[in-house]
């Protein structure tokens, strides 16, 4: 019996030392719980990034993880309902994906490890007492895009544009922190501003169609409610011969015009590295700082600059 133990004993360790592995992945326990917010292009690659980096990292989801993914549809009760699930679930990693996921996940729990991403700043989100130290069982990444360079871009585009409709949901504190980014960078740009709120889904159409007979360009930050209905903002503008330029790839590909911005999909691979430094390697979220995705791409819908008969410069 006492060789036996100990052979045992020499395995586990054995195990335990192998690249990718912890104490829960060697015995096939490790529980990830996924909220998001609303289905979009964004945030789905979000999600699709972290999946791969995982498994680039040897956490496959049926083999040494498990993974529950929840999708609220857009709706913040949602959130909470699904949070409260995978903290009584006791998960050993929650992801939050989207701003009100990351708040209804780290409202309901102090000590399961919650990872955020598609967040533009958790701080102000009152999600970690700052973003260079969390100080709290909650940290990830930041889906904080170039504001002031995508206005610059707007003017550089648009040059004898006067009025920016600035488009977004009243209800979205990333959404709120954007537009304040986007104020300072008119203002520097000498451009006066227009605002356009929603508050549900069923508004985009109406205030959009407000907010175009106002100014002679558009802006959208990277606003959840106004990605999932980029396709009716598009179908507006569009029309109207408006210009909109967008906080992110997934709402120039749905009727969009042009942005200069991140990719979700290389953001959910950095979320799934810090994944593995919390599993693996036992680091605390309270000592892991907000990370940001540096490096940006130009994304120009062609067949929308055709309907507005604007040229991209080929230096662009």
């Amino acid at each position: 019996m006492k060789k036996n133990s100990v052979l045992v004993f020499a395995c586990a360790a054995a195990l335990l030392a192998l690249p990718g592995c912890s104490k829960k992945a060697a015995d096939g326990k490790i529980k990830i719980g996924i909220v998001q917010l609303v289905e979009h292009v964004a945030l789905d690659s979000s999600y699709a990034g972290f999946v791969d980096g995982l498994k680039e990292a040897g956490y496959v989801d049926g083999e040494n993880i498990t993974l529950d993914y929840q999708n609220a549809q857009g709706e913040q009760a949602n959130c909470v309902t699904i949070a409260n699930k995978l903290v009584n679930d006791k998960d050993d990693l929650i992801l939050a994906i989207a701003t009100p996921a990351a708040q209804a996940a780290a409202n309901l729990t102090k000590t399961i490890p919650v990872l955020v991403t598609a967040v533009t700043d958790p701080e102000t989100a009152k999600l970690v007492k700052s973003n260079k130290l969390p100080g709290t069982n909650v940290t990830g990444t930041s889906d904080l895009t170039p504001v002031a360079a995508q206005i610059s871009l707007l003017k550089k585009l648009l040059p004898d544009a006067k009025k920016v409709g600035l488009l977004y949901c009243s209800s979205e504190q990333n959404s709120i922190f954007q537009i304040s980014l986007a104020k300072e960078a008119c203002a520097r740009e000498g451009l006066e501003v227009v605002e356009g709120t929603v508050s549900n889904s069923n508004e985009i159409q109406q205030v959009t169609q407000s907010l175009v007979s106002k100014v002679d360009a558009l802006y959208i930050p990277t606003d959840n409610m106004l990605a999932a209905g980029m396709a009716t903002v598009g179908m507006v503008a569009n029309a109207a011969k408006i210009p909109t330029v967008c906080g992110e790839k997934g709402m120039v590909d749905a009727g969009g015009f042009v942005t200069y911005g991140i990719n979700y999909y290389e953001l959910g691979k950095q979320t799934a590295a810090m994944a593995v430094e919390i599993l693996r390697d036992g680091k605390k979220p309270a000592d892991m700082p907000i990370q940001y995705l540096e490096k940006c791409d130009l994304s120009v819908n062609a067949e929308t600059a055709a309907k507005l008969g604007i040229t991209v410069p080929a230096e662009l």
